[in-house]
């Protein structure tokens, strides 16, 4: 059986549990690069916004009756993306520009992210197909794979947001 409520309530701590990490940086750390070839925490932060800011949007817009299991492909979302010992590649569309950002704006972004989520997934229906975009290597997905894709997706950057923070003041 398909949980999204339990979905949402682990969408809703991994965003707490970002925030909370965003807001333990110094606003002079916000755009510092913690080692070559890592984003700043600056830029951990943008791509989550660009990434869901996208998929709120896939959510909101044109879907379909879904022709297969709803959840199919949860499992290799889940796996693959909770994997930290691989290193993936951003399209580039979700890639963050190399500037500098304000910690309080990022913050906002991602509290009101968070509250659109809240607002869709309780309401919309889970099981359709989102037709607006077709995601690398998945396709279209159900918005219920959306929702697991933004949960594994967010504590994949957490993970690495907490990497940088311990980098930067340890």
């Amino acid at each position: 059986m398909i949980d999204n409520n339990k979905t949402l309530s682990e969408i809703n701590k991994t965003f707490e549990e970002f925030i909370l990490i965003l807001s333990s940086f110094y606003d002079e750390q916000i755009n510092k690069i913690p080692f070559e070839g890592s984003w700043t925490p600056g830029q951990v932060t943008q791509h989550i916004i660009l990434s869901v800011s996208g998929f709120v949007d896939l959510m909101n817009g044109p879907d379909e009756e879904t022709t297969r299991q709803p959840n199919v492909y949860v499992a290799n979302i889940r796996e693959a993306f909770l994997n930290f010992d691989i290193r993936m590649q951003s399209p580039d569309f979700v890639i963050p520009p190399a500037k500098n950002y304000n910690k309080e704006e990022l913050l906002l972004t991602l509290d009101q992210l968070k509250t659109q989520l809240n607002q869709i997934i309780p309401v919309k229906d889970m099981t359709k197909t989102c037709t607006g975009f077709e995601l690398p290597v998945f396709g279209h997905l159900t918005r219920t794979e959306l929702a697991n894709f933004i949960e594994v997706h967010t504590k994949r950057h957490l993970h690495q947001l907490k990497n940088i923070y311990n980098k930067i003041n340890y």
